[in-house]
């Protein structure tokens, strides 16, 4: 594909989707088209293997991409463009629309052909409709990994033994932390130089194809990260890409992020626009990707984050909103959610800012889902606490029915959790060691069975005891914790257990309870289906607990039991009947530190 009058057009006007394959080093039958956007540049030349790394120059056109043809390239070579600026000065830079990169720490892009059989047509077909597991009220459940240092390493080496892993747990969804190339392994990926390109670091692209083909295949969805955020200031990347402020902005107010060290993107310019729109649709389109969790949406629409008084520029109405990462953001939402039927966004957004999750129509800025970040820090905070000490803290774990609707949640224990000494799940949990178990099952079913999607970062599902190294790989630990995620899995997928973005889902039995550090409610399916949850957060065993009135249940999951290395205190349940002057009650025996979740068997 060569880059058409009508491609430019749509560059120009910020519009443009699919670049990938249009801009940058491009194969054809015979030789490579070359490409770049160097609007301020004296001169543009492309080097690379075929040429001795000697340069071919490039001719300039209009929108200020400079193009030219090159017989010889071949595929698998190594190129980059060589950039004159307006001041003379040469600097050497990777292609921005690179479908493949050198393997760090070399930074030449690489001629590729995407050429790939799939054998995931039945999920793709399927993805089309309102019953598959990427709809937004399937009971989504994300395991988050980081591909460098899960169990296997390599795309196409840990795509089996990752699908055994996610399906044996009973997770719907992978989340890949950002496989987008990037220069410094220590940012995990989220400083990206390769928008367009999957890091070789883990294989080729066709290895990554691979890896969603055989997880697409075994039933399981895959989310990316993406970072149109910022981007790091290695010279062979996109800061002062032709001499001059392309990417970003000129001044450090509004271009340069004062935490990170990193540029800023001009989500006002139209081309800048077009880049990003074309990379997160490239991952959509060339590798099949169900969903994409958009970091540090935070960051964008704010224009004083994480500066101090006159380090930031008021927007044109005096205000701290930047308008023009909003208006991008609405923009890449509605373009998704248009050309790609049945994917999801996903927005990683820490503030109060309205409507993350509502259609743009509606006012919002239309992701599917945004990460609740409100309920992760409340709940970690309060399960730190010394459980004798719970009882002053309840509102932290009560506070969230206030706002749970408000948006379309997904509950995150992420990697952020368990990095830069917070320690481990486990870790971060107060008690001797039973204890520390005790709390993390306790932790994790309060997770899976309050209203919202579920995310959890690898290693937890074997309560591992240190945080989480990228260096390392990660091994396998307590197996009863990972008996423990099958069977919550299992249960979400109850219809009572994933009716998560309608109120009409969840109602509290007892939310006042603080004195003994017990929460009682109850979930509710569309048809009526209807389950009760008890959690006890003190290591005192609860005996003859009112649950409810006049009820007829099953026990379905008690957290206390010894297959997940509980003590086996039995729940007990006993219904006492209804008499001329007293209504029936539902009373259980409440282990300790635990949890449990009972069927209602009769609909009374």
């Amino acid at each position: 594909m060569t880059l058409s009058d009508d491609d430019l057009l749509a560059f120009g006007d910020g519009v443009h989707t699919s670049l990938a394959g249009k801009l940058g080093g491009v194969l054809a039958e015979e030789g490579a088209h070359f490409s770049v956007w160097a609007p301020n540049a004296q001169r543009v030349e492309v080097v690379g293997d075929f040429n001795g790394w000697n340069g071919a120059a490039l001719s300039g056109s209009d929108q200020g991409v400079f193009r030219g043809y090159v017989p010889q390239a071949r595929a698998g070579e190594l190129y980059k463009f060589r950039i004159t600026s307006a001041d003379g000065s040469i600097v050497d830079k990777s292609d921005p629309y690179a479908l493949a990169c050198e393997l760090p720490p070399q930074t030449a892009s690489r001629l590729t052909s995407l050429a790939y059989e799939w054998s995931d047509h039945a999920w793709m077909e399927a993805r089309r409709g309102d019953t598959h597991p990427n709809h937004r009220d399937a009971p989504i459940s994300i395991y988050e990994l980081h591909p460098g240092s899960w169990m296997t390493r390599g795309y196409r080496a840990m795509a089996e033994p990752l699908a055994d892993h996610v399906t044996r747990l009973g997770f719907t969804h992978v989340e890949l932390m950002p496989v987008m190339e990037h220069p410094f392994y220590g940012s995990w990926g989220y400083q990206v130089t390769g928008y367009f390109a999957p890091t070789a670091r883990y294989g080729p692209p066709t290895d990554l194809m691979y890896l969603i083909d055989v997880l697409h295949q075994r039933g399981i969805g895959v989310i990316l990260d993406w970072v149109p955020a910022h981007f790091p200031t290695d010279a062979h990347g996109l800061g002062r890409f032709d001499g001059t402020a392309l990417y970003e902005h000129e001044d450090p107010r509004k271009g340069f992020h004062p935490d990170w060290t990193t540029y800023i993107f001009n989500y006002g310019r139209n081309e800048v626009q077009s880049f990003l729109l074309s990379s997160a649709h490239h991952w959509l389109r060339a590798y099949h990707v169900d969903g994409l969790r958009v970091d540090g949406v935070a960051s964008m629409l704010y224009l004083d984050y994480s500066r101090e008084e006159g380090e930031w520029i008021p927007n044109e109405h005096g205000g701290n909103e930047n308008l023009e990462a909003v208006a991008f953001l609405k923009k890449f939402n509605e373009s998704i959610y248009a050309e790609h039927e049945g994917v999801q966004t996903y927005a990683e957004e820490s503030t109060a800012w309205p409507g993350v999750s509502k259609p743009t129509y509606d006012g919002g800025l239309g992701f599917g889902f945004k990460w609740d970040m409100g309920f992760m820090h409340d709940t970690l905070s309060y399960f730190r606490e010394d459980p004798v000490h719970r009882r002053h803290h309840h509102d932290k774990i009560t506070f969230r029915s206030v706002y749970a609707f408000s948006e379309s949640f997904v509950l995150p224990y992420s990697h952020d959790e368990v990095v830069h000494g917070k320690g481990s799940m486990l870790r971060k949990l107060p008690g001797d060691q039973w204890q520390q178990r005790a709390n993390l099952r306790l932790l994790l079913a309060h997770q899976w069975t309050t209203p919202g999607k579920k995310l959890l970062f690898m290693g937890a599902e074997y309560a591992h005891p240190h945080e989480w190294n990228h260096d390392a790989l990660l091994d396998a630990g307590d197996e009863r914790i990972a008996l423990l995620l099958s069977e919550l899995n299992a249960l979400y997928r109850m219809p009572a257990m994933h009716h998560d973005l309608d109120e009409a889902g969840f109602s509290w039995i007892s939310a006042d309870d603080r004195d003994q550090s017990v929460l009682v409610y109850r979930r509710t399916g569309v048809s009526g289906e209807s389950v009760i949850v008890a959690l006890n957060f003190t290591p005192v065993v609860r005996e003859r607990y009112t649950l409810d009135r006049d009820r007829r249940c099953r026990l379905l999951l008690n957290t206390d039991d010894e297959r997940f290395g509980g003590s086996g205190v039995a729940a007990d349940l006993e219904e006492s009947g209804s008499t001329s002057d007293r209504a029936g009650m539902l009373t259980a025996t409440l282990p300790p530190l635990a949890a449990l979740v009972l069927e209602e068997i009769d609909g009374r």
